[in-house]
């Protein structure tokens, strides 16, 4: 995950610790010591098999529009190992506001490449070239009851606007195995809410064992890009209208990729 577009030099969204060169706060040393954890992860532990990476352009601006899964974010730190690793492309990613609350994770965020979650940070990404991966489902993705698992949930039309705004490429990400790391089967919201987070995830075996309930399953995972998407603005709907056409069309195209994908995995666990 190493090297990023030094170019970036607007105060959009800058904070007082941010390096030099970088608004948002990346911090390339830190990024290039934590990227072994990730790779060991990605290709040890959950042992993700890879698919259709030559689908992002090797450069300029593309919006990486995935499912969400898991009930912690573990699905994008794959992808974006995924195309450091066979791409070779460094990827930055939007979070959800309420992780600016959660002081050591929103600074650990940032300083691997991650930014709050706003139309105006991401737009200033995009136009400076930059990879940018976003989940349309929001938390409702990470939220979802393990009997809903690979059903997504509806999309914000927001990346959809500045596709359409930008004329940005849009390449859909399928990912099967992150649902069964943390099998979801209840929500402590009023917990959460008192930890300035939505709520605090129940599974089988959290809290019941304590910490070690809180390890991941060590699922067998599939990751693949589509072909990138350009969308039409059209001529006759307002951009507004139009913007929520195509994000349905980016999920129904995205659905079918995660629906044959998990019909085509023969184990959770084993490739």
């Amino acid at each position: 995950m190493s090297g990023v577009a030094s170019s970036i030099t607007l105060d959009v969204g800058k904070t007082d610790d941010a390096p030099s060169g970088d608004p948002f706060g990346l911090d390339l040393t830190v990024r290039n010591r934590v990227k072994p954890a990730f790779r060991f992860l990605h290709d040890r532990y959950w042992r993700v098999d890879v698919a259709g990476a030559h689908h992002v352009p090797a450069t300029g601006p593309v919006l990486l529009v995935a499912n969400h899964s898991g009930a912690l974010p573990f699905d994008g730190a794959m992808i974006i190992t995924a195309l450091d690793k066979h791409r070779g492309r460094p990827v930055r990613f939007l979070y959800d506001r309420f992780v600016a609350n959660l002081g050591p994770v929103d600074a650990f965020y940032r300083k691997v490449g991650g930014v709050v979650a706003s139309r105006e940070n991401a737009i200033t990404l995009l136009q400076h070239g930059e990879p940018l991966l976003v989940f349309p489902e929001g938390v409702p993705g990470v939220a979802k009851p393990f009997s809903d698992r690979y059903r997504l949930r509806p999309f914000s039309p927001g990346f959809a606007r500045m596709a359409l705004a930008l004329d940005v490429p849009v390449v859909p990400v399928a990912v099967v195995g992150a649902e069964e790391i943390y099998p979801l089967v209840g929500r402590a919201e009023g917990i959460g809410k008192l930890l300035g987070m939505p709520y605090v995830p129940i599974t089988p075996f959290f809290p019941v064992l304590g910490i070690l309930g809180a390890l991941p399953l060590p699922t067998k995972w599939y990751i693949r890009f589509g072909k990138p998407l350009r969308l039409t603005a059209g001529d006759d709907e307002a951009r507004y209208g139009r913007a929520r056409v195509e994000a349905m069309r980016v999920r129904r195209r995205l659905q079918a990729m995660v629906t044959r994908l998990k019909q085509r995995r023969k184990s959770l666990f084993f490739g």
